[in-house]
Parts: C-alpha cells; sequence; structure tokens
C-alpha cells in the first residue's frame, strides 16, 4: 500500500450485513458474475468482521482495521495508524498519523467522499453524523436507505457525478456503504410479500440487484487511473439461525464476513 497510495484511486464498498455463507453461494453459482470476475479466484476470502454491527465495525475499519482473515496470524494490515508495538503493521503498509484512515489520506492528498446508506450514515441526528463527518464531502438522500428499493442504483448515480466533477490530477478516495442488503430486503425478491418478511433468499436477492449495478460503480472508479479497491461486508446478520435474528449479537453468521480487494484498470 506504500507504493499505491498516492498512485492509485481508492474505493471501499462495505456491503451493508452480507453473510459469508450468502455471498460464497452465490458466487459460486454463477449468480454475482459482476462482482465474481474481480474476485481473486473467482471466490470471497472468508473474514472476522471488527463489529457486530455497522457503527462499531465502520469505526474500526476507519482506524484502519479491516475484517481480519478467518487463519490463525498475526495478519499484516494495509492500513495502520502509528502505534507504538503493533504486530500487524510490516514495511508495506500505509502508516498513517491522523486518528483514522479517512483524514490520514486527505493528508496525503485525497479527496475524501462518503456515499452513505444505513442509518448511522444519514446525518439526520449526532449519531447518524459521526461516520460520515469524517470525510471532506459526505451524501446521503432517503433514495440512498434502507426502505429504497432502488438504492443501490441511486447511489452509483451519485459516485458518477463525484467521479465526473473531479480534476483529473485530483486522487480519490470514494467509500460507498451499500444498504440494499440490510433489512428490509423482502421486496428484492420477486413474488415475496412484507408479510412473509425477510429470509436469506431475499438476502440473496438483493446481492442479486447489487451486483447489476456494481459495474458501473466499478467502471466510474476507475475511469481516470488505475484504482485499488475492497469489497466486504462489515458484518452478518441472522434469520432465525439457532434462534437469533439480526445482528449486534455473537453469532457466527454476524461475525463471519466476505472480503476481496483487487485492482480495477484503467481503461486504455
Amino acid at each position: 500500500m506504500t507504493d499505491v497510495v498516492g498512485r492509485d484511486d481508492l474505493l471501499l464498498v462495505t456491503l451493508d450485513t452480507l453473510r459469508f455463507d450468502v455471498a460464497a453461494e452465490l458466487a459460486a453459482t454463477g449468480r454475482i458474475p459482476n462482482l465474481a470476475r474481480h474476485l481473486p479466484g473467482g471466490v470471497w476470502e472468508k473474514r472476522h468482521a471488527p463489529g457486530s454491527f455497522t457503527y462499531a465495525s465502520h469505526q474500526a475499519i476507519f482506524a484502519g482495521f479491516l475484517p481480519t482473515p478467518a487463519a490463525p496470524g498475526p495478519h499484516p494490515r494495509l492500513f495502520a495508524a502509528r502505534f507504538a508495538g503493533s504486530e500487524t503493521t510490516e514495511a508495506r503498509t500505509f502508516v498513517f498519523d491522523t486518528p483514522d484512515l479517512v483524514s490520514g489520506l486527505a493528508d496525503a492528498g485525497y479527496r475524501t467522499v462518503c456515499i452513505g446508506g444505513v442509518g448511522f450514515f444519514n446525518k439526520l441526528g449526532p449519531l447518524g453524523s459521526v461516520l460520515p463527518g469524517m470525510f471532506q464531502e459526505s451524501h446521503w438522500d432517503p433514495e440512498f436507505g434502507v426502505a429504497s428499493r432502488t438504492s443501490f442504483e441511486r447511489q452509483v448515480d451519485l459516485a458518477e457525478k463525484v467521479v465526473a466533477g473531479l480534476p483529473y490530477d485530483q486522487r480519490l478516495f470514494l467509500f460507498v456503504n451499500v444498504p440494499a442488503l440490510h433489512q428490509p430486503n423482502w421486496f428484492h425478491l420477486p413474488g415475496a410479500t412484507r408479510d412473509a418478511g425477510d429470509s436469506p433468499e431475499t438476502h440473496a436477492a438483493a446481492l442479486e440487484y447489487v451486483d447489476r449495478h456494481i459495474g458501473r460503480l466499478f467502471a466510474a472508479a476507475s475511469s481516470r487511473r488505475r484504482c485499488f479497491a475492497i469489497v466486504c461486508s462489515d458484518h452478518g446478520t441472522a434469520y432465525g439461525d439457532d434462534g437469533f435474528t439480526g445482528h449486534r449479537l455473537g453469532h457466527d453468521v454476524v461475525w463471519t464476513v466476505p472480503y476481496a480487494h483487487f485492482f480495477l484498470e484503467a481503461e486504455a
């Protein structure tokens, strides 16, 4: 990352609440072709979330603690605050001297832009302003929220405008929190009803919906130069697993998440 930062644009996409088992199944069965073509080997990496719900997990991610590989470590990190005694900082780690990665990238010359999704990014109150407040520029609209059937399309529309409005030589760190997987998601599955509610099947349909539009986001992010992309979940969610529903709890389906990072090459 010491070579990447300052040279390439950066894209971080959190697929809010996406479960690893659902993501892995859809990649294996060809149901998310636009994502799968960028996943190393065509598969998601299994990782452990740094938090069990959006606020906690993103506070950790923005401090440089991305989801951790689900295997014994230590695992060197891509980004880290300068911290004496850190066992996960190595020579290739981008080390910043600010409280968080967002301001560290701003210090490195990046324009930092947040396109919010779930309520912790809606800026409608003090709590919903903390995370977007880290960025130089932040956006949220009800059309981007969890209740919108077209949330991701509208987020991508804005991302295209953000990129198009930047000077060519301005490096960009673009963050998109994707709410489509979050409850309620029943409306993404044809034939599903509000009364029947959400399920792993509607969760999967929501990921297919995201996949149909994510190619536009990738194209925008790499339209000016090569872009280093991170796509991951911040935490999973339970649909009656062992009697649990939702997240902010300690079940394996909440703590186990899909992760991938890769380069998006600029079109010639």
